[in-house]
């Protein structure tokens, strides 16, 4: 009877632990709650001089400007299909559009209160000044250039036929903080949070040195008038391309292959060496969600283009997400750091046309996690979410010397030109 007890007594113990700690210890979302994104950014009304705060409204003027946000994933971040399908797969959550339709004029309820911080507990109420029709566009101009009915900007001697207003934090990243820098929360243990490239950011080199900050790449510098008829002035294209732009990614890596020995013989061990460096990315790469990684892959083929032998590794995060969240490691790129990715293999006497083929791609998530999100919540199944980056073939022949120089003076040319003031991290396009 006792033992009966114990173990009734151990049962009950342990469920009231359980619910205790999801209901008041865990997150219901994958990242902790800060001041600056717990909430929407207020109510915002329109300018004088402005017919709206929609960004045609601004593009009257802004057309350049305008045109470029349309292209933007900003101008996209509430329709994305990848939002929408894990959006729906989180039970399509309030705080999630803090960052994705930030201005309080977009979101369809207030939110009163946020008892312990628990997202899953917040007191809503309806907005009656909700404009649906403005959510479709996300992350607006008002977004970071519209506060109290006036126009912020990077300069402080506009004339515009609205209310003006320098604001020194478009000189800064800091404009960037509140959405890329979300930080964990309880039960949560990443080494940085789970959409953490304003903490990734490298201060020494890119910063002091080249004095870079996160616009110096996502929105490169370009002249021309910041509005129709205006003076010609060094402004910045407001085109954030990053992760989910192959050219983006592209421009942030350099690849170089070697092979010891450089023109084998049938019956030679071949080792190849793929090195991957970080030569033009601030922060980690592949940044961003924690879904995100590289692959990289060798194939030996022969003529017929069967695969004789393949080697694939992964560079990314791993993280165990329940019961609580660990990351177990990250082997992710820092800024100017590189990383050797080796493979070997005897060339077999006798053979002809067999070819190494050598492959990097990019990743917004995995295969599995695609088909989860096409089968459950909606995800079109032609969305694309990996990339090939760098793809080269190598022949296991003669002739393998001759296309390894070639690779060698494409690298040489690629630092050369990331060394220089207009370098890939400053492209215009």
């Amino acid at each position: 009877m006792k033992n009966a007890k114990t173990i009734v007594l151990t049962v009950v113990g342990a469920a009231a632990l359980i619910y205790v700690y999801y209901t008041e210890v865990k997150p219901v979302v994958i990242f902790g709650l800060r001041s600056d994104y717990a909430r929407a950014i207020p109510y915002q009304k329109v300018p004088e001089g402005l017919e709206s705060l929609q960004a045609e409204s601004c593009g009257t003027c802004h057309r350049e400007i305008y045109e470029e946000w349309k292209t933007s994933i900003h101008a996209y971040a509430y329709r994305d299909p990848f939002f929408q399908a894990y959006w729906k797969k989180d039970g399509n959550i309030w705080i999630c559009l803090n960052c994705h339709t930030p201005l309080e004029n977009q979101q369809p309820m207030l939110i009163k209160e946020i008892p312990r911080g628990r997202v899953e507990k917040a007191v809503q109420e309806p907005n009656p000044r909700y404009d649906p029709e403005y959510q479709q566009e996300a992350v607006t101009c008002a977004a970071c250039h519209v506060r109290n009915g006036v126009i912020l900007g990077p300069f402080d001697d506009s004339v515009a036929p609205h209310p003006t207003q320098f604001d020194p934090n478009f000189r800064t990243a800091q404009v960037c903080y509140r959405c890329h820098n979300v930080v964990s929360g309880p039960a949560q243990f990443y080494r940085v949070g789970p959409c953490g490239t304003y903490a990734e950011y490298e201060g020494k080199y890119f910063m002091q040195e080249r004095g870079f900050i996160c616009q110096s790449c996502h929105m490169p510098e370009v002249d021309r008038p910041a509005a129709d008829g205006g003076p010609i002035r060094r402004g910045r294209r407001h085109l954030w391309r990053g992760g989910h732009d192959p050219d983006m990614i592209r421009r942030a890596v350099a690849i170089q292959v070697k092979a010891d020995p450089p023109s084998p013989k049938p019956g030679d061990r071949v080792r190849f060496t793929l090195t991957l460096i970080n030569a033009g990315a601030g922060h980690k790469i592949p940044t961003g969600d924690p879904d995100r990684h590289f692959t990289v892959e060798f194939l030996v083929e022969n003529g017929t283009g069967q695969v004789l032998d393949r080697q694939v590794t992964t560079m990314g995060r791993w993280i165990l997400w329940q019961p609580v969240i660990i990351e177990v490691y990250d082997n992710r790129l820092l800024p100017l750091a590189g990383r050797d990715y080796t493979y070997e293999y005897r060339v077999p006497a006798g053979s002809e046309r067999l070819t190494l083929k050598t492959r990097v791609r990019y990743h917004i998530l995995t295969d599995g996690q695609h088909e989860m999100l096409r089968k459950k919540y909606g995800l079109t199944a032609d969305d694309p979410y990996a990339f090939t980056i760098y793809e080269r073939d190598f022949p296991l022949s003669g002739n393998l010397a001759a296309v390894l120089s070639h690779e060698s003076r494409q690298l040489s040319a690629f630092v050369r030109q990331s060394q220089s003031k207009s370098c890939l991290l400053n492209a215009q396009g």
